[in-house]
């Protein structure tokens, strides 16, 4: 039987645990008695791309209206309409009525003046992408702009939040608002505590994620935070496998089997694999080539492989379809460029490709619990159960370590370690508890 196989007890205790970490997740270590979160009725949003209009979405079915704030009068009607076309699919679904689409179009309104719109609301939420230039730009202004007491909030999906808090001259009241894409359909919110954070602006975030039908998980400063720092091992790995010997559907079919709906390169094609690319692009000139690298990913943009839009990508796509269909093409270009970078292609077993996928994650994630970036590991489940679709079946990537047992894990990530080198440098805190016998649970429950 496979480590990755569950009981009809495990599924039954991985259901537990998820509404025992579903509550865990809102309370918070170290507030200070008494504290009470601001009053939210009212929001500016900037930028009314697909982030910033899915969080407007978010907030009007919550009854809080909000001003979406673009730089031009053409972006901001497109992202106007965008969001009266979501709405409109919601009641073509049945999902939403007529009257209840008006009342929440009424709650949204939009500007193209940033001192207008963001100067006597509850709460600013910067929505534009990732680039800290124009993110400390933005705050600059609304430094200047915002009433006092106006929370300020950057949906940064990684990016340092004490750089962009630095300047203003009211760093305690910034934090991190990350939120998920679609943001009106994903259910989570990682509030991201800066340095100076004040804690009722912790409590006003933390205690806006369910009145926005998400659950908020407090993390710190980290690059990526608690999703994104251990969904890189979780891409890495997955790409290294096809360098290595797996081909893309095989490592889709071991994690659908795992429990995934999508696996990592369905989902790539889906979304586009020109997202990031820039990003990524850029990257290389900077980064520690004493490790290893994959930018297959890049190679395919190049190649004009973006995915579904394009019909092709890590599958290709019959005309007006989405169900992915394996590509000789690419297969061939896998293999042949596994030969020209020296790397001797092998089988590689469904179990090898979880252990490489999975277990990074829980390494990172022990990794995060000492640096105090999450408070706990059931909130770390919770991100990964909410924001990244792991199988609630198996409970969250730490409460499923715990079933497998940390000695195994432990064992597998320094015999890994030992073969792949540095990016599985075992945590202190795996190695500690594993040695000692214990679980990220019995870690949990001792600190309160």
């Amino acid at each position: 039987m496979s480590l990755f196989e569950l009981t009809d007890a495990e599924r039954r205790n991985a259901a537990e645990h998820i509404a025992f970490a579903e509550r865990e997740a809102a309370r918070i270590d170290d507030l200070p008695d008494g504290v009470q979160p601001r009053e939210v009725s009212s929001a500016a949003i900037i930028g009314a791309g697909t982030m910033g209009g899915g969080i407007a979405l978010s907030l009007a079915a919550a009854g809080i209206r909000s001003t979406l704030i673009e730089t031009s009068d053409e972006a901001l009607q497109r992202g106007l309409a965008r969001v009266r076309k979501t709405l409109e699919r919601s009641v073509e679904r049945g999902s939403l009525q007529t009257e209840e689409m008006q009342e929440r179009l009424a709650l949204i309104d939009g500007s193209v003046s940033l001192e207008q719109a963001a100067a006597d609301v509850d709460l600013i939420i910067e929505a534009v992408f990732e680039d800290m230039g124009l993110k400390r730009e933005i705050f600059t202004r609304l430094d200047a702009i915002a009433r006092p007491g106006t929370v300020l909030a950057t949906n940064t999906s990684g990016l340092n939040i004490d750089e962009i808090a630095a300047v203003t001259a009211r760093p305690a009241e910034v934090v991190g608002a990350h939120f998920f894409s679609p943001a009106n359909v994903m259910r989570l919110l990682e509030v991201v505590r800066a340095e100076q954070t004040a804690p009722d602006v912790i409590a006003t975030l933390m205690a806006l994620g369910p009145r926005i039908d998400k659950t908020a998980v407090l993390a710190r400063v980290y690059p990526g935070f608690i999703g994104n720092a251990m969904f890189r091992q979780y891409h890495r790995e997955a790409h290294f496998l096809v360098e290595d010997g797996a081909l893309p559907h095989e490592v889709d079919a071991a994690l659908t089997a795992f429990g995934y709906r999508m696996g990592i390169f369905a989902v790539h094609d889906l979304a586009g694999n020109d997202v990031g690319y820039s990003v990524r692009k850029a990257q290389i000139s900077t980064r520690d080539n004493s490790r290893r690298w994959n930018d297959l990913i890049l190679e395919l943009v190049e190649m004009g492989r973006l995915g579904q839009k394009s019909g092709s990508g890590w599958y290709r796509y019959a005309d007006g379809e989405r169900r992915p269909q394996r590509d000789p093409e690419l297969e061939n270009y896998i293999i042949e460029r596994s030969a020209r970078l020296g790397i001797t292609r092998r089988p590689i077993g469904a179990d090898e490709i979880l252990e490489r996928c999975l277990f990074g994650m829980v390494n990172e994630g022990a990794r995060l619990l000492a640096q105090g970036i999450a408070q706990r590991p059931s909130d770390i489940d919770i991100v990964y159960l909410r924001g990244y679709g792991f199988p609630p079946e198996q409970g969250g990537p730490m409460f499923m370590a715990d079933r497998i047992g940390l000695s195994r894990v432990a064992d597998t990530v320094q015999r890994l370690h030992r073969e792949l080198g540095a990016w599985w440098e075992p945590a202190p805190l795996l190695l500690q508890l594993a040695a000692q016998g214990r679980s990220f649970a019995d870690w949990q429950r001792d600190r309160g």
